[in-house]
Order: C-alpha cells, then sequence, then structure tokens
C-alpha cells in the first residue's frame, strides 16, 4: 500500500539520514572507511546533493511532502518536479552565500562548510540540477552523441567534485574522470531500462534501436529478444570502452584515493560483467554484481591500472 501524502514528516535528521542511506545500494562504494575523516563527510554530503536532485527529478521523494516544506514550499508542491527544482536551485544558492539566510534543506546545510573549505563552485551542482531539469521535457536521446552531452549534466560533475574535495584536479584527470562517470551513468541506463521506460524515459540511443530494429513495445516485454540484447551488449561495450580509457585515472593518483577510484572503475565493470553474465536481458530487472565480483573488479583494477607520476 502507498503511503499517504499527508503522513507526518518525519524529524530533519532523520530524513537526511534515510536519503544518505541510499549510497549503499549504488554501483561503487561512495565514501569508504580508509578514507580519511574529511574526505568521507565531504563525499557524503556531496552524495547527499546528488542524490536528493535526482530523487526530485525521478518524483522519489519520501511521501508527506516534507522536502517541500523544508525548502519553502507548500507541502503539495512535492509533486511538482520543476517547482522543486527551482526551490532546490535557490537553496544551493544559499550553500554560495544567497543574502537570504543559510540553506533551509538539511543537507545542503551540510554541504555548505565542506563548499568553503575546499573553494567549491557553484558549476557542477548546477549542472546535477539542470540535467534533472532536462529530464523533465526529454525523454528520448536521438544519438549517442545526445546521451553523451546529458552525462555532462547528470554524471561528470560528480566526477570533477572528487577531484576538487581531494586536492587533485588537472585537466588530465579531469578529462579520464568524466569518461569514467559517463561510463558509470551508461551503465546505470542499460541496467534500469525496464525502470527508466516505467518513468516515461528511453536513454538507449534512438538511432541504434532502429539499427536493431527495436521497438519501444519490445522494450515492456518480461525479457529480452535477441534484437534487445544485441542493443543493450552494444551499449554496454560502450561503457565498457569509456571505463578503458578513463582508467589510468587510477594510476595517476596515490595512497587511498587511488583505492577510491579503483572501486569507482571497477564497481562499473562489476555492473557490466553482471549484466553479461544476464545474457543482456535486462528487462525483468536490473543485474546486480556481488560483493565477491566487485572485490575482484576493484582488485583487477588496481593490479592493471598503469601508473604514472
Amino acid at each position: 500500500m502507498r503511503p499517504r501524502r499527508d503522513a507526518a514528516p518525519t524529524a530533519p535528521g532523520a530524513h537526511a539520514r534515510a536519503t544518505l542511506g541510499k549510497a549503499r545500494t549504488e554501483n561503487f562504494p561512495v565514501a569508504p572507511s580508509f578514507l580519511p575523516r574529511a574526505w568521507r563527510d565531504g563525499l557524503m554530503a556531496v552524495y547527499g546533493y546528488a542524490r536528493l536532485v535526482d530523487d526530485i527529478g525521478d518524483g522519489d521523494l519520501a511521501p508527506g511532502g516534507h522536502d517541500a516544506v523544508l525548502l519553502g514550499l507548500d507541502p503539495a508542491a512535492a509533486d511538482d518536479r520543476l517547482a522543486m527544482l527551482d526551490a532546490f536551485e535557490a537553496d544551493l544558492r544559499r550553500v554560495f552565500g544567497g543574502s537570504d539566510g543559510p540553506p533551509r534543506h538539511p543537507l545542503l546545510l551540510a554541504l555548505q562548510p565542506v563548499v568553503r573549505a575546499h573553494g567549491l563552485t557553484p558549476e557542477p551542482f548546477l549542472g546535477l540540477i539542470e540535467a534533472n531539469r532536462q529530464d523533465q521535457h526529454v525523454t528520448r536521446y536521438e544519438t549517442y552523441g545526445d546521451l553523451l552531452a546529458y552525462c555532462e549534466l547528470s554524471a561528470n560533475p560528480v566526477g570533477r567534485l572528487v577531484l576538487s574535495l581531494t586536492g587533485t584536479s588537472t585537466p588530465e584527470r579531469i578529462r579520464r574522470s568524466d569518461a569514467v562517470c559517463t561510463a558509470l551513468q551508461i551503465v546505470e541506463h542499460v541496467q534500469d531500462v525496464a525502470e527508466d521506460l516505467g518513468r516515461g524515459r528511453i536513454y538507449l540511443p534512438a538511432e541504434d534501436m532502429r539499427r536493431f530494429h527495436v521497438s519501444e513495445a519490445e522494450l515492456k516485454a518480461h525479457h529480452a529478444g535477441a534484437s534487445v540484447r544485441s542493443l543493450v551488449a552494444i551499449e554496454a561495450e560502450r561503457a565498457r570502452d569509456l571505463l578503458n580509457e578513463g582508467t589510468p585515472l587510477v594510476g595517476s593518483v596515490h595512497g587511498r584515493l587511488r583505492l577510491l577510484l579503483a572501486g569507482f572503475v571497477g564497481g562499473g565493470r562489476a555492473a557490466l560483467r553482471a549484466v553479461t553474465a544476464a545474457g543482456f536481458d535486462v528487462l525483468p530487472g536490473p543485474p546486480k554484481p556481488t560483493r565477491s565480483g566487485l572485490l575482484r573488479e576493484v582488485a583487477t583494477v588496481l593490479r592493471t591500472a598503469p601508473r604514472k607520476g
């Protein structure tokens, strides 16, 4: 039974913890315990921001309209995604010194000291908001290039923030990071074909669907036919190529950061291995890697990533 929209709101602290708790469901470790405390706090603050903006864009907010209230809106506005994104952006401006006081949402309030400590700029955060705005009016992508442009907003800002938080940002690392982040986004699209279609969205490029003679109706089946599997295999191969392009990023850093970045790349590779093991049939639900499979891939990345510097 779906919870009522007028259910009693949770306390802000518990509400924020519920959003942050979603980190456990990601393909890659968000802020593992081996990192320094300052890095973990920064990464979780950025994750909380990214997770919340995605939940707004996807309509996955907790019932009760509590997030709307925190952002200064009526609880009923929680269903108006564009209004919520506008209010969220206004609260982001407060993080960077808006004139109308501190941020109102606890996740953005937690982000403020991280922004100040690391000199973060608004642009990556605004990119994530714009990606979710785009999701409200763009539900199909004609070409692979169009999808890459979307990933520039929806995924790449996260990697750039990780580099900024750890003080390791350089033009070459940003280029490699963008490749990894775009790959991880495409992996997620490949895994979530059925879920995305349920939201009215298809991230598989239309030109590729025509190439493999895949109709939208075929994506609604319980299991993928041969043409859908071939299409998914091609998109998975593109993601694998991008991961390979980005893997030298791991070898360009040292210590605990190297292990963290190997976790990101290994997580993507493990997810692709799970998709392959499922015979590229992603329609029953997203194939997920096992923990042992993830650890094996991370170990492989650490062993084979070319070292620089």
